[in-house]
């Protein structure tokens, strides 16, 4: 199985219109294109994730004008979309079909393939202690990382297809929930990433 965009080339920077955020704070955070072709024989359904592995995991560190988060802090993941029950015979997600524009405390019924269902993103643990920004951030709510950050993300978007048209999963549901559901039922996955900072020295 192979994954392709029209809106991402795999290892390169992602424009901001596909971000959360930029450097004058919410950006276009338009999904990105995603296709897939070369799915195997048996195929009832398709997960998709996109996930950042670059994320600080110093808190106090994160957005301070009077220090960095160094490059070799330890780092997490954070999840931007993850969606189960993709139907067998989509092959393609447009461009600014599942977002369109970031909503303050998460969108209530993100768009998506007729059937999806779309999890919770990262953002909804990390604006949960803020009362202007705490929701369920539902579907994609793509990059925002620290600009005092001294390392570039990376956002990897995966696909899997599943010998399943749906997965057994709890609402709301997390990536976590979908990696346990899809265990034993993936058949084939493709991936492609792409590079975003808001760091001025690194951009």
């Amino acid at each position: 199985m192979h994954l392709t965009s029209n809106s991402l080339i795999n290892g390169q920077p992602i424009a901001a219109t596909f971000a959360a955020g930029d450097a004058d704070g919410f950006a276009g955070n338009r999904n990105p294109h995603l296709a897939w072709d070369d799915v195997p024989a048996g195929t009832r359904s398709f997960a998709l994730l996109c996930i950042d592995p670059d994320v600080p995991t110093v808190p106090e560190t994160v957005g301070r004008d009077d220090c960095t988060v160094p490059r070799d802090q330890p780092r997490g993941d954070f999840t931007h979309w993850a969606m189960a029950d993709i139907p067998a015979d989509v092959r393609e997600l447009a461009e600014g079909s599942c977002s369109e524009g970031f909503t303050v405390k998460g969108k209530v019924a993100p768009a998506g393939p007729q059937g999806a269902r779309q999890g919770l993103n990262d953002f909804t643990g990390w604006f949960a202690g803020n009362p202007d920004m705490a929701g369920q951030y539902l579907g994609y709510d793509g990059p925002y990382p620290p600009f005092n950050d001294e390392r570039v993300h990376r956002y990897f978007f995966r696909v899997f297809a599943l010998d399943v048209a749906q997965l057994t999963l709890p609402t709301p549901f997390t990536a976590a929930d979908v990696h346990r559901a899809m265990h034993g039922h993936i058949l084939a996955e493709a991936a492609l990433h792409g590079t975003y900072t808001l760091n001025p020295a690194l951009a």
